[in-house]
């Protein structure tokens, strides 16, 4: 496997929740605008690192990538993450 190989499978593994927690960041920031004072980075990134935490505890565990059970588990992290970042920890009113 070549470098670049390398970079594409290691790019494949962290996109999906990288893009997980940007998109759904982006549209709790929409509708609870007025509730979640923090910015559209910060739960991003709180999303974005479960989301990739719970993938990368998915194929530890499941010892594949692109599991159905790493999938929820991606979706169920990130929406904690942006629980804790965009109202438990001082982001609400």
């Amino acid at each position: 496997m070549t470098a670049t190989q390398a970079l594409i499978h290691a790019l494949n593994l962290l996109l999906p929740g990288l893009m997980l927690g940007l998109l759904s960041a982006a549209l709790a920031k929409l509708l609870w605008r007025r509730a979640i004072q923090c910015s559209l980075l910060r739960l991003a990134a709180w999303g974005a690192a479960a989301a990739v935490l719970a993938s990368l505890a998915g194929l530890a565990i499941t010892g594949r990538d692109g599991a159905m059970s790493t999938y929820i588990a991606m979706v169920l992290a990130c929406a904690a993450g942006l629980g804790v970042a965009g109202f438990v920890r001082g982001g609400a009113r």
